[in-house]
């Protein structure tokens, strides 16, 4: 059995001191955005009850899906990389990094720098996609973050990627792996155009032909549970709250556990994948168990 936990979009706050030139252009927007009302739906009291729940449950794992800082200001990154720490050993905590990550283009690598160690392969490969194999559990990290224009949000992968992400879930599959993907940017579902998965299609071709188990994502800040076509069986594509969403907000903070198991040599479907999503209803103020349901087996 290998239990999993899968948060996302943090928005660790509050915001550090900026000078005027680094507020410049997409920032401002982004600063204005968090004044206005941001900065009260992102609470650190939030964030620390869905911290507090994971470390109760001791999970095998914990995955995070992007949207650590806010807007790539230098000083977010290294207050991002110790909270990462509070989660676990890198070894022990996979990240990919969301759009707000590389809000802009020069600090974009600035996620890689500080957070590299929770980005790295088994094999040290320091590039995307990653593949950390825990047992029979491969996590597959690919980055859809790249700088956009003002009032965008889109994420891309791009060609070099995808024929990567192609071949690792491939070899994957012939050995056997619960292959699970990790990405910021859901490739399926609806959701506005200016925040989309530019080359959501091809992922979703890359999907169908060479399969995995299990996708999780960010992003939408909702709980979200979609399917995409594989080889065999449709893929379950499932998303989370943010994490640090406050009790008043439309979808309060929430975090998933799967528990994965090996539904046998004799099981038309070979692993066994359970959700229970956990999380604040709305107004309240204790995590709790929202929902169970069997994915897979």
């Amino acid at each position: 059995m290998f239990t999993l936990a899968h948060l996302s979009d943090p928005h660790l706050g509050p915001l550090p001191p900026a000078r005027r030139r680094e507020l410049a252009g997409k920032r401002l927007l982004g600063w204005l955005n968090w004044q206005r009302g941001r900065a009260r739906r992102h609470t650190a009291d939030t964030l620390r009850l869905i911290e507090a729940d994971i470390a109760r449950h001791q999970p095998d794992h914990v995955a995070v899906t992007g949207d650590l800082v806010n807007l790539a200001l230098a000083a977010e990154f290294a207050p991002a990389a110790a909270w990462l720490g509070g989660l676990g050993r890198p070894d022990d905590v996979s990240v990919v990094p969301g759009n707000h990550d590389a809000y802009v283009a020069r600090t974009a690598g600035l996620a890689r720098l500080h957070w590299g160690d929770h980005m790295t392969g088994d094999r040290g490969e320091a590039g995307f996609p990653f593949v950390r194999r825990r047992g029979a559990v491969a996590l597959v990290g690919v980055s859809s973050a790249v700088p956009s224009a003002p009032f965008l949000a889109t994420g891309r992968l791009g060609p070099q990627q995808i024929e990567a992400l192609a071949e690792a879930l491939d070899a994957l599959g012939r050995e056997g792996a619960c292959r699970i993907l990790l990405i910021h940017h859901p490739p399926v579902g609806r959701f506005d155009f200016q925040k989309r998965l530019i080359d959501g299609q091809a992922v979703r071709a890359v999907l169908a032909r060479t399969g995995a188990e299990l996708v999780l994502h960010g992003h939408t800040h909702v709980p979200a549970r979609h399917a995409v076509s594989g080889p065999r069986r449709p893929i379950p594509v499932i998303g989370v709250p943010s994490a640090s969403a406050g009790p008043v907000s439309a979808h309060p903070a929430g975090w998933n556990r799967f528990v994965i198991t090996d539904g046998g040599a004799a099981a038309q479907v070979p692993w066994r994948i359970e959700l229970e999503r956990r999380g604040l209803r709305h107004g309240g103020a204790v995590i709790e168990t929202l929902e169970r349901t069997v994915l897979a087996g």
